[in-house]
């Protein structure tokens, strides 16, 4: 009873996982991929042209903390008057925007 108590636990827990990061990739899909690509290296012709860094690459990772990150997230960002990137405060809770940056930042680790 107890084990099969245990594997039913645990099977549930790894399908919640997994739908997590399921989410966080289907939202970057959605509204990321377009200008940083679905490798992560913004070499799409949106991420040429407003030049998306490169995630893949530690180096830039490390340039950015995870509350600079979900600040740029949730408020968008911008150059000037420019905006070069949406703000999705209304679109994401505040969990998904931090499964988004868990996403983000595996691309550097592959």
């Amino acid at each position: 009873m107890k084990r099969q108590l245990t594997a039913i636990l645990t099977g549930a827990f790894l399908a919640a996982g997994t739908l997590v990061a399921a989410d966080a990739k289907a939202n970057y899909q959605k509204d990321c991929q377009k200008c940083h690509g679905a490798d992560g290296k913004g070499q799409t012709i949106m991420g040429k042209k407003l030049k998306a860094k490169d995630y893949t690459d530690a180096a830039v990772q490390k340039k950015f903390t995870d509350e600079e990150a979900i600040k740029i997230i949730r408020e968008g960002k911008k150059e000037g008057d420019k905006a070069i990137m949406k703000a999705y405060k209304d679109q994401y809770s505040e969990q998904e925007v931090k499964d988004l940056l868990a996403y983000i930042r595996k691309f550097a680790k592959k």
